[in-house]
């Protein structure tokens, strides 16, 4: 089971989706690479509106993770990167629709001058840790050598 926690010297939440700290469980830690708001083809989702960026990138780790029997809330710990310090806020209400704030991961936002093309705005990279009960190998097809 993940043990969140958040001691009283921390500074407060205010209603942000992160938890101080974050004990790993046992099980399978998977380590995600960066997701974007590019759907399969490639191709950018939302244009410049960050919010609709976020929501795909939550998106894609969703599908990430679900196939092999992961859930968002198996995530530990999350850096999520901005382009625009005005858009942190937006990226916050969209992390709060996806992760609860008692299943939050330990987290950090960080400002960037661009990320690896120019009409990305937001990448998400995190790290999750699957119970053995849940986790399952990833098919075959998508496994590479």
């Amino acid at each position: 089971m993940i043990v969140r926690f958040n001691p009283p010297t921390g500074w407060p939440q205010k209603g942000r989706a992160f938890n101080h700290g974050v004990v790993e469980p046992q099980g399978r830690r998977v380590h995600i690479t960066g997701q974007v708001a590019w759907d399969a083809d490639g191709n950018l989702i939302g244009g410049d509106d960050v919010a609709a960026q976020a929501e795909a990138s939550f998106e894609n780790v969703k599908h990430i993770l679900a196939a092999i029997g992961g859930r968002l809330s198996d995530i530990v710990s999350m850096t999520v990167y901005v382009v625009r310090a005005d858009d942190i806020p937006a990226v916050q209400k969209v992390r709060a629709a996806y992760i609860k704030s008692e299943e939050a991961p330990a987290s950090i936002f960080l400002v960037t001058p661009g990320l690896v093309s120019p009409d990305l705005l937001v990448e998400l990279v995190p790290i999750a840790v699957i119970p053995e009960d849940r986790y399952r190998d990833p098919p075959t097809e998508m496994q590479t050598v």
